[in-house]
C-alpha cells in the first residue's frame, strides 16, 4: 500500500516479553537422545532454550502483555485490538486472544489468533498495521507466544533439540510521521510444501483418537532436509527483494531481525543481504526456535539494550510450515 493511501503510518511505541524460568541446555538432550552439544551447536546454533512446566500458551503472553504495559506505564482498557500470534493456542476455541483479554482486563479491546507457523508473527504484525493504518484502530498488541514443548516429542532427535517456549509483545499505534513505522511488506504462502511440515492430528482431518495418539500424530513433524532448502532460499530471496524495492543498500539496514530457526539459515539470509553478522539481531542460542516469539523477542532484547534507536532501518524476515514466508521493512520509532 503506498503512503498516500493511508491515514497512519502504524509503529512500534512499546514492547514486552516473557521467557519461563526453566532452561533445556544441550547436555539435557545428551542425556535423553542421542546428540551431542558440539553436533546441537554446529547444525542449529542453539545453546539453550525454555520450558514452560506449568501453565499455557495464555499465561504467557498474559505476561508479557503486563510487561508492555508496565514498561509503557498504559491502562489495558487503552487497547483496541489484541492478535495473538500462534501455532499452539490454549484450545480451538475461544481464542487465545480472547483469554488474554480476559486475563489482562483490556474491556475495550476485541482479538482474534492467526496462525502462519513461524510467520505468525509477521503476518499478524502486518495485519494489525491495517487496523491502524486506517485509522480503525488506535492501539493494536500483537503478541507472538508458543508452548511449542507441548507438541515436541523428545524421542525425536533431530527436532527435539530445536524448540522452546516464549512471548512477547509489540504495541502498534498511529503516526502522522510517515519515515517512520512499518514501510513495506512482502508476504507470501505456497500450500505445496505441506508435506514437509506439519502436525497432522488433532484438527478435523485427524480428531484426536487413541491411534492418533499412538502414531504421535499430536507432535510436529519436519522433513528437515527439504525445509531446510527451501527455508534458505525463501527467506533470503525474499529478504533482498524488500531490500531492492526499497532502494535500501546494506550500510543502510542497521539490523536484519529474522525468524530464529537455525543459525545456517539466518546466516544465508544476511550474505544475500550483503550485511554482516555484527548487523544480524540473534537470540537462538538462548531460547532456540520460540516459533512466533522470536522475533518480537529479538526486537524487545535489543531495544532494552539499547542497540536500536528512533529512525534505525530493520528488515525483518521469516519462514515456515505452510510454507509460509516473509519480509517486513520497519523503521524504529522508540526514542
Amino acid at each position: 500500500m503506498a503512503n498516500s493511501d493511508k491515514k497512519y503510518s502504524a509503529v512500534i511505541t512499546a514492547v514486552g516479553m516473557y521467557m519461563p524460568e526453566k532452561v533445556l541446555d544441550n547436555a539435557f538432550f545428551e542425556s535423553i537422545v542421542d546428540t551431542s552439544d558440539e553436533w546441537i551447536m554446529t547444525r542449529t546454533g542453539i545453546k539453550e532454550r525454555r520450558m514452560l512446566e506449568n501453565g499455557a500458551t495464555s499465561d504467557m503472553a498474559t505476561k508479557a502483555a503486563l510487561d508492555l504495559l508496565k514498561s509503557k506505564n498504559m491502562s489495558p482498557e487503552e487497547l483496541d485490538l489484541i492478535i495473538i500470534a500462534s501455532v499452539t493456542p490454549d484450545m480451538f476455541f475461544p481464542s487465545t486472544a480472547c483469554l488474554v483479554q480476559g486475563n489482562i482486563g483490556a474491556k475495550n479491546a476485541w482479538g482474534f489468533d492467526m496462525n502462519a507457523a513461524c510467520c505468525s508473527f509477521l503476518f499478524a504484525l502486518n495485519t494489525g498495521a491495517q487496523f491502524v493504518q486506517s485509522g480503525t484502530c488506535k492501539k493494536v498488541m500483537v503478541i507472538g507466544a508458543d508452548k511449542m514443548t507441548s507438541i515436541t516429542d523428545y524421542t525425536d532427535r533431530n527436532n527435539c533439540i530445536l524448540f522452546g517456549d516464549g512471548a512477547s509483545a509489540i504495541l502498534l499505534e498511529p503516526s502522522e510521521d510517515f519515515s517512520l513505522g512499518l514501510q513495506d511488506a512482502i508476504l507470501r504462502v505456497d500450500g505445496d510444501g505441506r508435506e514437509n511440515l506439519y502436525m497432522k492430528g488433532g484438527g478435523s482431518l485427524n480428531p484426536p483418537t487413541h491411534e492418533t495418539v499412538d502414531k504421535k500424530m499430536h507432535y510436529i513433524y519436519q522433513n528437515g532436509k527439504a525445509v531446510f532448502k527451501v527455508a534458505v532460499k525463501g527467506m533470503a530471496d525474499v529478504s533482498y527483494e524488500i531490500m531492492q524495492k526499497n532502494n535500501l543498500t546494506a550500510d543502510d539496514v542497521k539490523f536484519l531481525v529474522p525468524h530464529q530457526a537455525n543459525l545456517r539459515i539466518i546466516d544465508a539470509t544476511a550474505k544475500r543481504m550483503g550485511v554482516g553478522s555484527e548487523k544480524v539481531m540473534i537470540n537462538i542460542h538462548k531460547y532456540g526456535n520460540t516459533t512466533s516469539c522470536t522475533i518480537p523477542s529479538c526486537l524487545t532484547e535489543y531495544y532494552r539494550d539499547g542497540k536500536i534507536k528512533k529512525g534505525d532501518k530493520l528488515v525483518l524476515a521469516a519462514f515456515g510450515a505452510g510454507y509460509t514466508w516473509g519480509s517486513t521493512y520497519l523503521v524504529w520509532a522508540i526514542d
